[in-house]
């Protein structure tokens, strides 16, 4: 995955919401880490893996997709803000762990991030999280496709003042 597009579509993108909503020069890092703690529990409720006392199935991939870049878009933007960008390395997932171990692994890493944001700590919460869309059953390209795809539809929101 080209990483590197990633992080800069997203600095792009974050300029742009924060001119078009006068936060340019403020810390938003409280904002960014309660938004991703938000998607992250959208998420999980999407799939629906922890939900042990109810027979209703997951939502279907493309929605849990969707949700899944939507914390990706603020990993990578609290990445941007920190001065940290992601180095692509090969990810490998333990498959006897459930789906609602990964969910709280990354919990955790995010957690530990926001108490003590270090590079670190945000390439263990990027690498986490990258092991749960795995664990969902997402490759690359579909990760990418889905980011680029919701970050359109994030400039189209702005546009239309959401």
């Amino acid at each position: 995955m080209d990483w590197k597009l990633l992080f800069t579509m997203q600095q792009q993108l974050d300029t742009y919401i924060e001119a078009n909503q006068e936060v340019s020069g403020k810390n938003l890092f409280e904002e960014k880490i309660l938004a991703l703690f938000v998607e992250i529990a959208e998420l999980a409720n999407e799939t629906r893996c922890f939900k042990f006392w109810s027979n209703k199935p997951k939502n279907e991939d493309d929605v849990i997709l969707a949700e899944y870049v939507d914390g990706l878009h603020f990993i990578m933007s609290l990445g941007l803000d920190c001065g940290y960008q992601y180095e692509a390395q090969t990810i490998t997932t333990d498959d006897s762990s459930t789906a609602t171990e990964h969910f709280n692994r990354v919990i955790a890493s995010c957690t530990l991030f926001k108490q003590e944001p270090t590079a670190v700590y945000y390439e263990e919460l990027f690498v986490q999280y990258l092991q749960l869309g795995k664990k969902l059953g997402f490759d690359e390209e579909a990760i990418f496709q889905a980011y680029r795809k919701k970050n359109e539809i994030n400039y189209e929101r702005q546009d239309k003042g959401y």
